[in-house]
């Protein structure tokens, strides 16, 4: 589940979260002359507080920071996690992924842990073509829930954006046992583009510090939200951790799925999940 394992390829790429075949085909169409791997814990980021970011969860609950990579997600629905394609398997049943919620430090005792029923990964990146996102259903709701809603339109693509996770704090070093955030600002797609020629400039979204690097996020934090607040202060999530190469470095920023581009698809799989 990792922004972490990655397929030598022209351009060594890796997503951030759990790989799967997707992710490899992904990596396969790329071309470039530079090599890296994919980033997403937040690198350069502070601790969160207890309830700051009530809709945030881990997929695989091991405190273990030296355990296999694990990914993040945000709560869509009290029972369904939005998360990145790359950090499930295929669309179907599945029993196989503990879902961490409540709680900003893994080893918390009272932290809620719900196993999955059932997985639906967006058909268009299983097809290598984009579209970053799935949808994992819980066995339960998670207890008072707080969910994060989802932009429907590109208003919010824009400004700096918020994210947040338990990955990497350096590039393939150890996951965070605590929640860490960070502020990183949108790089428009021209810009984008200069460093990832393959970049889906009506899909994804990119987003660091351009010319010092620093900030960013990194393995392990797949699948999180990248959010920020609305025209009524609320936050609303415009991205998913989804790839980059390396972490935190300069002209190489974040790469998130364009939430608002997969609005309606995100909603319909919803209504459809058994």
């Amino acid at each position: 589940m990792n922004r972490a394992s990655f397929v030598k390829v022209a351009l060594a790429l890796s997503c951030f979260g759990l790989a799967n075949a997707a992710c490899a085909m992904q990596s396969e169409e790329t071309s470039s002359l530079e090599t890296g791997t994919t980033q997403q814990p937040v690198v350069g980021g502070t601790r969160a507080s207890k309830g700051e970011f009530p809709w945030m969860v881990r997929l695989g609950d091991t405190p273990d920071q030296t355990a296999p990579p694990a990914c993040g997600g945000a709560l869509y629905t009290s029972q369904i996690v939005l998360t990145a394609a790359h950090c499930v398997g295929d669309t179907g049943p599945d029993a196989s992924i503990t879902v961490l919620a409540n709680a900003i430090d893994v080893r918390d005792r009272a932290a809620v842990k719900i196993k999955s029923t059932y997985v639906h990964t967006s058909p268009t990146y299983a097809a290598g073509k984009g579209g970053d996102w799935a949808l994992v259903k819980l066995a339960k709701p998670v207890p008072n829930a707080v969910t994060l809603p989802i932009a429907t339109s590109a208003t919010y693509n824009q400004g700096t954006f918020g994210v947040a996770g338990w990955g990497n704090t350096t590039d393939g070093g150890n996951n965070s046992r605590y929640l860490l955030k960070a502020e990183v600002p949108f790089i428009d797609d021209a810009k984008c583009k200069t460093a990832y020629s393959n970049l889906k400039a009506d899909a994804e979204i990119c987003a660091g510090n351009w010319d010092q690097g620093g900030v960013d996020t990194c393995q392990n934090d797949s699948g999180g939200p990248m959010f920020r607040k609305d025209d009524a202060g609320a936050w609303i999530q415009v991205g998913i951790v989804s790839w980059g190469i390396g972490c935190a470095l300069a002209k190489k920023p974040g790469v998130y799925t364009e939430v608002s581009a997969y609005a309606s698809a995100i909603a319909e799989a919803a209504r459809g999940l058994p």
